[in-house]
């Protein structure tokens, strides 16, 4: 892997692999949600689909058109902390991408009747997530975690604040978020370091200077949302405050939330699913950020069956704080290692891996030292991270027929017998 940091604080990560016949590439933002005014919830993200919407040079169609028309493809998302812009082309013509997004990003237009069109288009997105409980349980959990901050608002935004997004906003979000400090340029498959810091030099010439920004830690609420709808399913969340990937614990965690609920052998889906039939979906999902986090585990059941399910699920979570066997942390060290070297294969990964790498620790990947960390995690380090992050209040939050389903106090009594 290769790096290189530009006058300008611009910095550009390579992952050659030169067997391959594509390059992965793409623009990852220091930038996100979190990073929001509150009252301009969802402007992040409405940036991201508004530089997709014409430049001085080019419309929204010859945007969507130059890239299809020799077989790439140009995508871009928004999370809680940061933002991407990516495409995947044969190796002749990722020049092409990379001149693509840095018009995109340097010399978006904004035009109002696109604004105006795009309100709607997301309006469309919010309902689509709402109208899927699954998903949307996620949404009010992260609000009632860190209540009242932009690390619990929406990434989307809401209605509201989707159809009263001024203009200016996103001008505003662009000048203060996408500066040369927050970028980073990845780039991974048939590449040439050299060539590619060339091209960037030259295509990424008038990003705007970086300004100074105040990013608060979130405090983490805790509490209970429950939302009363006709369902076929209850859905149910439960969370706790997570380490952040930087923290020592980060791997115990990870390997933490494998056997938990990571898979069809974790203890969760063999006790809850497999023994009693009492959830088709239950897993464990551990998000963590710069200097925060959300650990939790996702259930959806038969409304009639929730008396039963909600306790077991607290059991699961007390006895892994106390024990765990040596297969349970092979496997999932095997699992992680696994996973971490089989995504090694695709070089959209790799380009995101890499990006991501920066932004979070200013570094490219060492992939050895991963799994030198992977590997020195004991049995002890996961029941005292279990203990660490189950000691914390609970979020708890529930979509559906919810008559019988425990009340806020009985169930954080459990987590403490």
């Amino acid at each position: 892997m290769h790096k290189t940091v530009l006058e300008n604080g611009l910095t550009i990560v390579s992952d050659p692999m030169h067997s391959v016949e594509t390059v992965a590439l793409g623009v990852w933002c220091g930038t996100g949600a979190r990073h929001e005014d509150m009252k301009y919830n969802g402007v992040a993200h409405m940036v991201e689909h508004m530089v997709f919407k014409g430049t001085q040079t080019r419309s929204a169609l010859q945007i969507s058109e130059e890239i299809e028309n020799v077989g790439g493809r140009m995508n871009a998302y928004t999370g809680r902390e940061m933002t991407a812009y990516y495409v995947h082309m044969l190796k002749d013509d990722y020049r092409l991408g990379l001149e693509m997004i840095a018009d995109m990003l340097q010399n978006s237009t904004l035009p109002d009747h696109e604004i105006e069109r795009e309100r709607g288009v997301i309006i469309q997105e919010i309902g689509m997530y709402q109208d899927a409980p699954d998903d949307h349980i996620f949404d009010i959990a992260q609000a009632q975690a860190f209540q009242g901050q932009a690390m619990g608002a929406p990434i989307l935004g809401s209605v509201k604040h989707i159809e009263n997004m001024p203009k200016v906003a996103l001008l505003e979000h662009i000048q203060r978020h996408y500066t040369p400090h927050r970028m980073v340029i990845s780039a991974s498959g048939n590449i040439d370091h050299d060539v590619l810091v060339e091209q960037v030099a030259h295509l990424f010439s008038t990003l705007s200077s970086t300004q100074e920004r105040t990013v608060l830690k979130p405090t983490y609420t805790a509490g209970d949302v429950r939302q009363a709808r006709d369902l076929e399913q209850a859905h149910i969340f439960l969370g706790f405050e997570n380490v952040s990937y930087n923290d020592p614990d980060y791997f115990a965690m990870r390997l933490l939330s494998s056997i938990l609920g990571g898979g069809a052998s974790s203890r969760l889906y063999q006790e809850i699913r497999e023994k009693r039939g009492l959830a088709y979906d239950i897993y464990t999902y551990a998000m963590s950020n710069s200097d925060s986090g959300l650990f939790s585990v996702y259930a959806g059941t038969n409304p009639s069956d929730l008396s039963m399910l909600v306790p077991l699920i607290t059991d699961e979570i007390l006895k892994s704080t106390q024990t765990l066997t040596e297969e349970e942390l092979n496997r999932a060290k095997t699992q992680m290692r696994a996973g971490f070297l089989m995504s090694r294969e695709s070089v959209n990964r790799r380009a995101d891996q890499l990006g991501r790498s920066i932004l979070q620790t200013g570094d490219v990947i060492d992939i050895e030292k991963r799994l030198t960390k992977i590997d020195a995690v004991s049995d002890k380090d996961i029941m005292r991270t279990a203990k660490k992050i189950f000691s914390t209040a609970p979020t708890f939050a529930a979509l559906g027929h919810l008559e019988g389903l425990d009340s806020y106090v009985q169930i954080s009594e459990r987590l403490v017998a």
